[in-house]
């Protein structure tokens, strides 16, 4: 690909859309094409990282495995996208894996071609940084917005038809509609087969079929309560999951609140003491012109 083609291209990134066209055809004289095959990892959480990547086509999952064990997907990024700009920058390790959805073809700029585009032209720093803010307050949007599962949600997901109705007979076993039938056809039962003429009598004294019925419903019910009792078992695991993942984000959170407020500590003591030393200063030279 010429260079010309390569510049055009980063005019069409938003990182590179502020920079002028010297400065994109001098970047684009040094940047590579590297080519990924779909399911791939082009890089990993932790990696070190001294190169930044602009889609030419396919797509990439920036992802990230939390403390919790949630993977939490920040962006789907497709042509034209770029990323890997943080570790390219500080020159610290990857923050987030990269994994390619579809195959991949991208441009790869390294530290050292952005440390000569800076040489030559100042600005461009500038430039950049202001798109980089930008990306990062739509991670830190993201971060904010992340909201605690619901175990309903996750429970409900996760129950099919045959589960639904096992619930449903379960709950409908232990109401008052299930005791008043019972109680209406063992009355019914009993008093057909006491109070009718002993020629319709269908069940007569001791109430052998009866008692087959009651005891096939009530291995039936048992097994229907049990299946229940295990759904429930199922819902505290979800539901104590949920829990620990609360306490584990409250915990960071008031780990986080505890920094500031050292920050704030620590930037108020050293301005009392500035203005400590300025009113001292002030007293001396009043002191030596008295």
């Amino acid at each position: 690909m010429s260079t010309g083609s390569l510049s055009g291209l980063l005019a069409e990134v938003s990182l590179f859309a502020r920079l002028d066209e010297q400065e994109r055809d001098f970047l684009a004289s040094r940047v590579r094409i590297v080519r990924f095959d779909a399911g791939s990892v082009m890089f990993r959480y932790g990696d070190p990282g001294n190169s930044m990547y602009v889609l030419k086509a396919g797509r990439v999952e920036l992802s990230l495995k939390t403390k919790t064990g949630e993977h939490m997907v920040f962006a789907i990024l497709g042509e034209h996208d770029f990323f890997g700009e943080i570790s390219l920058l500080d020159g610290g390790a990857r923050t987030a894996s990269a994994h390619v959805l579809d195959d991949v073809e991208a441009l790869e700029i390294d530290r050292s071609d952005l440390d000569e585009l800076f040489r030559l032209q100042p600005s461009a720093a500038l430039h950049l940084l202001t798109a980089t803010g930008g990306r990062l307050r739509q991670t830190t949007q993201l971060l904010r917005n992340a909201s605690t599962r619901n175990p309903n949600e996750d429970i409900e997901e996760r129950r099919t038809l045959l589960v639904r109705l096992t619930d449903w007979i379960a709950q409908f076993a232990g109401s008052l509609v299930f005791l008043g039938i019972h109680v209406g056809y063992f009355a019914f039962w009993l008093g057909w087969n006491v109070l009718a003429p002993a020629d319709y009598h269908f069940d007569q004294f001791p109430f052998g079929f009866l008692t087959l019925v009651v005891s096939l419903e009530t291995i039936i019910l048992s097994v229907f309560v049990l299946l229940s009792q295990n759904r429930q078992a199922e819902r505290d695991r979800v539901r104590n999951d949920v829990e620990y993942d609360v306490n584990l984000k409250a915990e960071m959170q008031i780990a986080h609140m505890h920094e500031k407020i050292d920050e704030n500590y620590a930037a108020q003591q050293k301005r009392l003491d500035a203005i400590e030393r300025k009113l001292e200063t002030m007293a001396s030279k009043a002191e030596y012109s008295a």
